[in-house]
């Protein structure tokens, strides 16, 4: 994959998260990585340059981690943070399509979301959903 194309995944990705309801996706300084955040908790990571090493990290169900995981070998445990429940997956793949990892970070983002306090949920839902 070209660089170019990297470039608008990283362009894509950011853009899909932000168009999630109340998420928010910049970039954070203090870790120097663009960071999805839904009411302050993390649903999903990525690297903000080009490189071979260039990863977006996502939130998962451990068992279909695990499926994906044997599956691509470009996906692996999630970098620094749990791996068992999280997955990374390298921007630059060719195993995986921007769709799919659309509905992973979706995914991620639900997960989080199912677990923020019900009256948050239902404040959320009743203003966007």
């Amino acid at each position: 994959m070209t660089n170019n194309l990297h470039k608008d995944r990283i362009k894509h990705f950011t853009t899909f998260g932000q168009k999630l309801p109340h998420a928010k996706v910049y970039y954070r300084e203090d870790w120097q990585i663009i960071y999805f955040d839904l009411a302050g908790k993390m649903f999903g990571l990525m690297s903000p340059t080009l490189s071979d090493e260039a990863i977006i990290t996502l939130k998962g169900d451990p068992d279909s981690n695990r499926e994906l995981r044997d599956m691509y070998p470009d996906i692996s445990a999630g970098y620094h943070v749990n791996k068992r429940h999280w997955i990374s997956i390298k921007l630059n793949t060719e195993q995986l399509s921007d769709q799919e990892i659309d509905a992973m970070i979706k995914q991620s983002y639900l997960l989080v979301f199912n677990n923020l306090p019900a009256p948050l949920r239902r404040e959320f839902t009743e203003n966007n959903w």
